[in-house]
């Protein structure tokens, strides 16, 4: 008996491994098909998942980022570049790849409400959430619609931009990379069994692209696309994409390569995890590596490396971290796969969330004056189309619209009324207004709402605080980011390899300034 459920069991982890292996396997571009035209000196952009400057200048000053310090040594170090708002990773990207924030790229964050769909998007964050929105749904979004609807036709990619210019780029692993290039995406047939996605995918995208599983140019890069490696969503596998493409002399002008362990590890282990940072640090080594030297390296090529986004330390315990805004709003009925005629819907981004006023008879003010009586809410803002209106628990209030009298340090002239100091906002004795605790705060805040359509509510923690709902996965005790505060929304650039520097240390401008660097305008 024993011996027949021995061979049982045997079978079973033998049909599983297959099938796991199946779920991976895909098969190899030919890069020697794909010509290259010569340039002088291209750009690589390295964009690692929550680089952190504190952390950052940590290892530096304890050995331990050799490659970082070889960086910073031979180029410029800029320790507060300000990213996008919501700070999630592919509403940054978008800023990154567009130039603009979430009210013209039109990607609110991570997870939100499609009101003319009436469904939760999401690209991919908890188990809990991918169920509850459907895993098809969530394939198709971030695979699909994330490049191909999701992210507004009314701006350009860089991508996009610089194949107007008649240059080429390539993306590696990065989930945002539309471009002017039709490719095709090879799905593993156990996905396409099961009806995830289909058969054959033909995207838009730059000259080269990468993305894990899906698109694989080395051939060697086999082992780092299984399943349990997030299907090639890996350091180790954009490392192997982009020496590959070094050695083969096959570097386009521009290329924009992801390395995105490091979220997971500080999700987990909290924003002072020192070996996300020598992770990350160890990629760019080998990365380096496919030169002659170190010193080859960044004379061959200008190298940038930036963060996305910060995190936030979240409080251990659950009850005091943690703001279920199901309990807060328990008044209400709540938006799930399948349910009519509810009142709200949520979308949590961890330290940020939209609140959709599904019934709009009710009026904003209503779910306002719940909302405000949490003092672990940073501030609550929306909008009436007009005006954006922000208010915080101590019952202060203010608003702003673009185009008024006031102007600020990026030179963007504002309306304002009211209680500015919710948001930390002063003028200088110039007049000119200037951020502290959120930085590019009206820019950033406005973006987000107007990003979508419909009566919504932005709620925004303090530090420590994540917000959760019914399906959602928390950060108890590790990082998390989303909100507009600095400690999520500031990072650390560098570049190598180049005298024209960044015109503003804000992520949104870093587009332009790129396509610069290589002639293309």
């Amino acid at each position: 008996m024993k011996k027949t459920i021995l061979i049982i069991l045997a079978l079973l982890l033998v049909i599983c491994g297959g099938l796991v292996l199946s779920i991976s396997m895909s098969p190899t571009k030919k890069l020697n098909e794909v010509k290259i035209a010569a340039s002088k000196k291209p750009v690589i952009l390295i964009v690692v998942d929550s680089l952190m400057t504190e952390p950052l200048q940590e290892a530096l000053k304890e050995g331990k980022a050799p490659a970082f310090s070889f960086l910073t040594k031979n180029g410029d170090f800029y320790p507060e570049f300000i990213s996008s708002y919501p700070t999630m990773s592919v509403t940054i990207d978008s800023t990154l790849l567009t130039g603009t924030y979430a009210d013209r790229h039109k990607l609110p964050g991570l997870i939100w409400f499609k009101k003319d769909e009436n469904r939760m998007i999401s690209y991919g964050s908890g188990i809990r959430e991918m169920w509850d929105n459907g895993i098809k749904h969530v394939a198709a979004d971030s695979v699909i619609h994330l490049n191909e609807s999701h992210l507004s036709k009314d701006v350009f990619t860089i991508h996009e931009e610089l194949a107007n210019a008649k240059m080429q780029s390539a993306s590696i692993n990065g989930l945002l990379y539309r471009g002017s290039i039709p490719q095709k995406l090879n799905v593993p047939k156990l996905l396409s069994f099961a009806d995830l996605l289909p058969k054959e995918l033909e995207v838009n995208g730059p000259m080269i692209l990468s993305l894990g599983a899906l698109s694989q140019y080395n051939p060697e890069n086999d082992k780092y696309k299984y399943s349990w490696k997030r299907m090639g969503v890996n350091n180790d596998f954009t490392v192997n994409e982009m020496t590959y493409l070094i050695e083969q002399k096959k570097l386009p002008p521009f290329t924009l390569a992801y390395l995105p362990d490091a979220d997971a590890s500080i999700h987990k282990n909290g924003p002072t995890d020192s070996t996300a940072i020598e992770k990350a640090d160890q990629a760019i080594q080998e990365m380096f590596g496919s030169f002659g030297s170190w010193e080859e390296a960044i004379q061959e090529v200008t190298w940038i490396v930036l963060g996305d986004s910060g995190q936030s330390s979240v409080k251990e315990k659950k009850e005091m971290g943690l703001i279920d805004l199901n309990d807060l709003l328990k008044g209400y009925t709540f938006w799930e796969r399948g349910k009519e005629n509810v009142q709200l819907a949520i979308a949590i981004n961890e330290r940020m969330a939209y609140i959709y006023l599904q019934d709009e008879q009710i009026p904003f003010t209503e779910v306002v004056d719940i909302l405000k009586k949490d003092e672990r809410i940073g501030f609550i803002a929306w909008s009436d189309q007009q005006t954006n209106h922000v208010v915080s628990a101590s019952d202060k209030e203010f608003t702003f619209s673009p185009n008024g009298p006031y102007i600020d340090e990026y030179k963007q002239s504002w309306q304002l009324d009211g209680d500015m100091s919710i948001l930390d906002i002063k003028p200088d004795e110039h007049g000119t207004i200037l951020y502290h605790t959120y930085p590019d705060a009206l820019a950033r805040l406005h973006g987000a709402l107007h990003s979508q359509e419909g009566k919504v509510i932005i709620v925004d923690a303090k530090p420590s605080y994540e917000f959760i709902e019914k399906h959602s996965h928390d950060h108890a005790g590790g990082g998390a980011h989303g909100s507009l505060h600095r400690v999520d929304s500031v990072v650390p650039l560098v570049i190598v390899g180049e005298t024209e520097r960044p015109p503003s240390n804000r992520l949104v401008d870093v587009k332009e300034w790129v396509i610069e660097l290589l002639g293309g305008s």
